[in-house]
């Protein structure tokens, strides 16, 4: 799936809470920002204390993600993120360069590459999806 034009991305961001049960409240909000640009921006709280903060500058001239970062919280706690800072350093994270996950126990220092992360596609089913067989199911 490539990145949709804004109107249809909006679509899908929006009917994030009827695709996902598990999806308590979402207050993402996709937004222009110039002739091309736009942010998507907010959270969604899952059940069981679970929240996803998200944030997105988009490109839909381009049908681009220009860069983004999402933060899963657990009880008020980080428990990962995910970047596309870039560590060339790291030859563990070459397959999904320059995407990667943060995750416990140093969530700051602790890099795992993160599949189905891109810029030219949308994230946002893909992480739902980890949350509810990864972080869900855990709690």
């Amino acid at each position: 799936m490539s990145l949709p034009d804004f109107l249809a991305y909006g679509q899908l961001v929006y009917s994030l809470p009827e695709t996902y049960p598990t999806i308590q409240r979402s207050t993402l909000v996709l937004a222009t920002i110039g002739p091309t640009l736009a942010k998507l921006e907010g959270r969604v709280t899952f059940k069981g204390d679970v929240i996803l903060h998200v944030w997105e500058l988009v490109d839909f001239d381009a049908r681009r993600i220009l860069h983004y970062s999402y933060e899963v919280y657990r009880a008020g706690g980080k428990i990962l993120w995910y970047d596309p800072f870039e560590h060339p350093h790291m030859p563990e994270l070459a397959s999904t360069y320059p995407h990667h996950k943060h995750v416990l126990p140093d969530i700051k220092h602790n890099r795992v590459p993160a599949p189905g992360i891109s810029f030219e596609q949308p994230n946002l089913p893909g992480l739902i999806e980890e949350i509810e067989r990864k972080v869900l199911l855990s709690s």
